[in-house]
């Protein structure tokens, strides 16, 4: 779960620090006292855009930091499939420095990249801003909604698809390889054999460029090395090291440390006894033989002129022979190499289209399940005499996510036909059917922290009441977070925090406190009665509050 966030400099925001808990975790506050911003921080920290002109005025820079709490073991070994390590408390930090130029995101002080962050953050938290709920006017939404509905049902099913469709996309883009016409197919497999020719013809060796190379260089560079060789002869072959053992053998008896001194000299004498004849062999065996010279340039340029078209080494010009060799086949055997991948592909379309079926049958069958729910949960929703359903279209193409089209439907009023959602659901309508969606989905989503930004939009009254009932189930086995300007759903907080406005040395500031039982009544009376809160007001708010306190946890079905 989210634990903590932590902003300073940002927007209105000069600092603030804020302590999640468990279950649901209410924001109130005035209108323009900055609620969207603290939801906005969790947002941009997860990757998303960052507004302009976003740092506070005055600082150099804006930074937030979320500390997530992880204890789901499958969690915890996902995170570390992203080299992702949390600390013996399962503790994950993200943060992000938004500088004028750039920003900078990490996870547990490691650098990362937006799209590694994306990827590690959407296994702990899920989003639903002010206008998320437009995501229901895309059927490809209505249908990853279903599967993750069904996942552990039709995982490894989906898994099958997946590949199969990736050999059946490999054995397409083979048989489009087999569209040469009878004189283009002649004419590349005379320029294939006669670049085989080339390659084989120069008889290349592995380590033969190496040793020629070092030989060549050698000849390159004989006078200089002949020159030092000399030298280096001379140095080593006056008698100084002779005449000084000579001068210490006659008086290294005299004392032991002489006779140390005699002994090293000893060794050296010996030492460049041995040099002096490894140069002396060395310059022996030195000639330039101007033929071989000219042999070895001349074999160095062969290899160098088949690199330069093959390959950049003797080992990749192999390979390259190896790959003309199998062209070659495929060539001369192309009639009856088309007919096999055309037979291929006959074969993987039957299976995908088994397994595509097999998929459909199950997403048909389980969409009636999850539609039930759906609309059960959209009548506790107010929608009294609501229709809602799933259609299904088969796609003319395979898909790695199988053949499968599927759409929402839905009726609002008595006698009329279900329509696509887009053309009945007005904005408050698609928000109360995106949270009847998720309570259905709470008990098979993992993903442990859902946030709302806005849910309770166009609505009050009854429908207020049934949406915090809603609300407060699904944080029964999720952190929720929201912000709300209902008291019917604030009542139910596990947790309230209250977002307020104020001047600072002529500038505005957001901040943000935890509210005890006392002020969480209080700021439910402002919910209630507005610009005036009396007494009557307030204990409106106390008996709100304890009828929350006293619902039980049974699930809403």
């Amino acid at each position: 779960m989210l634990s903590e966030l932590h902003v300073r400099n940002l927007a209105l925001i000069e600092k603030a620090d804020v302590e999640f808990k468990e279950g649901l975790n209410v924001l109130t506050g005035e209108t323009g006292a900055g609620k969207s911003i603290i939801i906005g921080s969790v947002t941009i920290a997860l990757g998303g855009k960052v507004p302009k002109d976003i740092i506070r005025k005055g600082a150099d820079y804006a930074y937030i930091e979320l500390i997530f709490t992880v204890s789901d073991p499958e969690k915890l070994s996902m995170l570390k499939e992203y080299d992702v390590h949390p600390d013996g408390d399962g503790t994950v930090i993200i943060s992000k420095k938004i500088m004028p130029s750039r920003s900078l995101s990490k996870i547990n002080d490691e650098t990362v990249t937006a799209g590694k962050l994306r990827d590690i953050t959407g296994l702990l938290i899920d989003i639903h801003g002010q206008h998320e709920h437009q995501s229901l006017l895309y059927k490809s939404k209505h249908l990853e909604i279903l599967d993750r509905y069904q996942d552990k049902k039709s995982h490894e099913l989906k898994e099958n698809i997946a590949e199969a469709y990736r050999e059946y996309c490999r054995l397409k883009e083979r048989l489009s390889t087999f569209a040469l016409d009878e004189e283009t197919r002649l004419r590349e497999m005379d320029f294939i054999r006669f670049e085989m020719e080339e390659i084989e013809n120069a008889d290349l060796k592995d380590g033969e460029e190496e040793e020629l190379t070092s030989r060549y260089r050698l000849f390159l560079h004989g006078k200089k090395i002949a020159e030092s060789l000399s030298q280096a002869y001379s140095a080593v072959s006056t008698d100084l090291i002779s005449r000084a053992l000579k001068e210490m053998e006659s008086v290294a008896s005299y004392d032991e440390r002489l006779s140390a001194i005699r002994d090293q000299l000893f060794d050296a004498d010996s030492i460049l006894s041995d040099i002096n004849h490894e140069i002396s062999s060395y310059m022996d065996d030195m000639s330039f033989d101007e033929e071989e010279y000219s042999q070895i340039e001349e074999r160095l340029d062969v290899i160098h002129n088949l690199e330069a078209k093959y390959g950049k080494s003797v080992s990749q010009i192999f390979t390259n022979l190896e790959e003309k060799r199998i062209r070659l086949q495929e060539l001369e055997d192309y009639d009856s190499l088309k007919r096999k991948t055309e037979q291929d592909i006959k074969e993987i379309e039957d299976k995908l289209d088994d397994l595509c079926g097999q998929l459909s049958y199950m997403r048909k069958d389980t969409a009636k399940e999850l539609t039930k729910k759906i609309k059960a949960g959209l009548n506790d929703l107010n929608f009294l005499d609501v229709e809602f359903s799933m259609e299904f279209k088969r796609l003319d193409h395979y898909t790695s996510n199988g053949y499968d089209e599927a759409e929402f439907v839905i009726s609002t009023n008595p006698g009329e036909s279900l329509k696509p959602l887009g053309q009945v659901a007005s904005g408050g309508e698609l928000s109360r059917i995106m949270l009847a969606v998720k309570t259905v989905l709470a008990d098979s989503d993992d993903i442990p922290t859902l946030i709302f930004d806005e849910i309770d939009t166009g609505i009050s009254g009854r429908t207020a009441q049934k949406v915090s009932e809603k609300l407060s189930y699904i944080a029964n086995s999720h952190q929720v977070i929201l912000i709300t300007h209902l008291p019917q759903i604030a009542a139910m907080a596990d947790a309230h925090f209250e977002i307020l406005k104020s001047a600072k040395d002529g500038m505005t500031q957001t901040t943000i406190r935890t509210l005890n039982d006392g002020e969480m009544v209080e700021e439910l009376a402002r919910l209630l009665g507005g610009a005036k809160i009396t007494e009557a007001v307030r204990e409106n708010a106390r008996e709100m509050k304890r009828l929350a306190v006293k619902k039980t946890m049974t699930k809403i079905k």
